[in-house]
């Protein structure tokens, strides 16, 4: 069946303006509706706020632990023991931001200098194992290497 134009218009005009006819639902959406409103949607803002505050905790305990390491007195397997540990919190971050993207291409480069960095370290402490300058340096350059993941993919400025 095909309308002409003056036809439809007068279809139109006639359905507008006859309000005596209602279309009810089949079912009442109202409980569904007030629900919805009354209660909000989780934010992505919280989803998103987990993986931010677990890399801030993690190198809030490297940064503590090598302070505790290096000021109680170093034992011959501190560098071990922090190794062990810096390693098990860098392959967390990488696996927490591994869907993620990076913000820049050259982040991986950077962290494998400062890889680098820290065999150069670690191969000094094995001719001094207890040199408290030495463990300091090794902290540091685990901290870097943390930080250099967070940054990469989780800047300050998308938690504003």
């Amino acid at each position: 069946m095909k309308m002409n134009k003056p036809d439809f218009e007068t279809f139109l005009a006639e359905s507008i303006n006859n309000t005596d006819s209602e279309i009810t639902p089949q079912k009442d959406l109202w409980p569904g509706i007030e629900k919805a409103l009354t209660h909000a949607p989780v934010s992505q803002s919280k989803t998103i706020l987990w993986p931010k505050l677990a890399g801030v905790a993690a190198c809030s305990v490297a940064a503590l632990l090598s302070v505790q390491l290096i000021f109680s007195g170093a034992e011959p397997a501190t560098s071990v023991a922090m190794s062990d540990y810096f390693t098990q919190q860098k392959q967390t971050l990488l696996v927490q931001y591994q869907n993620q993207p990076a913000l820049t291409d050259n982040w991986q480069q950077q962290l494998a200098e400062l890889e680098d960095a820290e065999r150069a370290i670690k191969q000094a402490l094995e001719n001094e194992p207890e040199n408290p300058a030495l463990l300091k340096m090794l902290a540091q350059v685990y901290q870097q290497q943390l930080d250099l993941i967070n940054k990469v993919h989780a800047p300050k400025w998308q938690q504003i």
